[in-house]
């Protein structure tokens, strides 16, 4: 007779191979991805794209050892769920990469949790495609040439500058024009904690500065929304959205993140701090508007989360996304990420972990 622990799937995390350390990506987050299924009575380790044979019986991976403090490789069983962590877009991008995983998506007797990054051309694209969730978007247009940036920032005082496939607020810009100024265009480069502003007579003699910044990534122009403030300071709203046991979009939580000092974005490697989003929203909105607030995001993020997997056609099983309010208490809609970055929340971080088993298991019974 099958025991629970013996029904539940072998879960494999994937990523690539690294010469000097078995495989790249956060380690610190493996650990506690593999020690919360551990505790979980799943059987869970780490596979290499390389590594990762699915006609064999077997599969060599790596799970890691608390006393010795290592990571150790073993021979696992193959696995019925693998779970896509693959760190960043460029090893993605790798032909090996993407046969693999495409690969994995039509073959038998194993699923994949996560197809892969998102692009922020396409979501914004994918997200005006519905009634439901276009006005959720600010308008957002590709950078192409001066001309098209001139018109844009024309029809708004200011504008966000941002690459399709960045990550964590690396290489925002913000644009702005004031007539009343001299130098009137002012132009403000994110660079780690602090920000660069260049100003000048002339859009065309920042041209130049933008396209040295972009380099050959492509950049999307956004237009810029002023977001509420506390202690003037912007802040926006991350929340973190997850299939559950059901198959379900669920809201795992909700946090805030207020902007640092001098800082063009959010982020907390960037300046940004952790902050309660109830209390941030109260001390604009009151109490009980803001509780409203609050159920609007997350009734939102799950709309948000049908949306990009309806019109990606693709099945997703999570993803975070930065929402902001304005002054008036509207919603927008910035970015999401179907890799999300670890939540510093302890009780969404936690929450986060467990969802990602309790996914699996829908996954693998769904294949029965």
């Amino acid at each position: 007779m099958n025991t629970r622990a013996e029904q539940k799937p072998v879960v494999a995390v994937l990523t690539v191979h690294d010469d000097e350390q078995f495989f790249k990506g956060n380690q610190r987050n493996f650990r506690d991805i593999l020690e919360t299924g551990t505790r979980m009575g799943y059987q869970v380790y780490i596979v290499t794209v390389r590594d990762l044979k699915l006609t064999d019986e077997t599969v060599k991976g790596y799970i890691y050892n608390k006393n010795s403090q290592i990571w150790e490789e073993q021979n696992f069983p193959s696995p019925q769920v693998i779970y896509n962590r693959i760190p960043n877009r460029n090893y993605e991008l790798k032909t090996s990469v993407r046969t693999k995983l495409d690969e994995i998506a039509h073959a038998s007797g194993v699923e994949l949790y996560n197809p892969g990054f998102f692009n922020k051309w396409e979501l914004f694209k994918w997200l005006r495609t519905s009634e439901s969730t276009r006005q959720l978007v600010p308008i957002t247009k590709r950078l192409s040439n001066l001309s098209s940036l001139g018109k844009m920032l024309s029809a708004y005082p200011y504008l966000y500058l941002k690459p399709e496939n960045g990550k964590a607020g690396k290489g925002i810009m913000i644009l702005r024009f004031n007539p009343e100024h001299l130098m009137a265009y002012r132009l403000t480069i994110q660079h780690d904690k602090k920000s660069i502003t260049y100003r000048s007579v002339s859009l065309s003699r920042l041209w130049g500065r933008i396209r040295r910044e972009a380099g050959n990534s492509p950049y999307i122009i956004q237009q810029g929304i002023d977001l509420a403030t506390y202690q003037k300071k912007p802040f926006d709203l991350r929340i973190l959205v997850q299939k559950n046991a059901r198959g379900a979009w669920s809201i795992t939580g909700v946090g805030a993140r207020l902007a640092g000092k001098g800082s063009i974005t959010t982020h907390v490697p960037r300046g940004g701090s952790v902050e309660d989003p109830f209390m941030l929203l109260s001390s604009l909105f009151g109490p009980e508007d803001s509780t409203d607030l609050l159920n609007k995001v997350k009734s939102t993020a799950i709309q948000i989360a049908r949306q990009i997997e309806r019109a990606s056609g693709l099945s997703h099983g999570e993803m975070s996304m930065d929402l902001g309010v304005d002054t008036l208490g509207t919603l927008w809609f910035f970015e999401a990420n179907a890799k999300p970055m670890k939540f510093d929340e302890p009780d969404i971080r936690q929450k986060s972990l467990r969802r990602i088993f309790q996914y699996s298991s829908f996954l693998a019974e769904r294949m029965k």
